[in-house]
């Protein structure tokens, strides 16, 4: 990422955190502190609402990110995708944890085949030796 998307990302940030403090500004701010409301403020706080989508439409398109489609469902599904992100990493944890298993054991199964066919065929030694060190495994003396 060049430093023109870190500026224009960093600046797309700041525009959208300007969008929800004007919109917590209009929840809260609506009214005066006897309940009436306050056209003025609302007012202001409009004109702020819509002066920042202006300048975040204008500076939006400059802006690439991919964001996979299980994220943006997930967050149209109201969900937090903070969730996301811990479910997805404990489900690569586990499958890490389950193609290191199934790697042991094909490799044990590689070393097993290996030292049963050289004492089974021993003219073979030679060459069953070669392919399995050549696969990254060793045989059992």
């Amino acid at each position: 990422m060049s430093s023109i998307d870190s500026a224009a990302i960093a600046a797309v940030e700041r525009q959208l955190k300007d969008i929800v403090q004007t919109l917590y500004n209009l929840i809260v701010q609506g009214y005066d502190h006897h309940g009436a409301k306050t056209q003025e403020a609302m007012k202001r706080e409009v004109q702020s609402l819509i002066q920042n989508l202006v300048r975040l439409s204008e500076t939006a398109p400059s802006v690439n990110i991919d964001i996979p489609p299980e994220v943006t469902n997930y967050v149209e599904s109201s969900r937090n995708p903070d969730i996301y992100t811990r479910e997805f990493v404990e489900l690569v944890q586990r499958t890490n944890q389950m193609l290191k298993g199934r790697e042991e054991a094909y490799r044990f199964l590689q070393e097993q085949i290996a030292w049963q066919l050289s004492s089974a065929v021993p003219e073979l030694k030679d060459d069953v030796t070669r392919v399995v060190e050549a696969s990254g495994g060793s045989i059992p003396s």
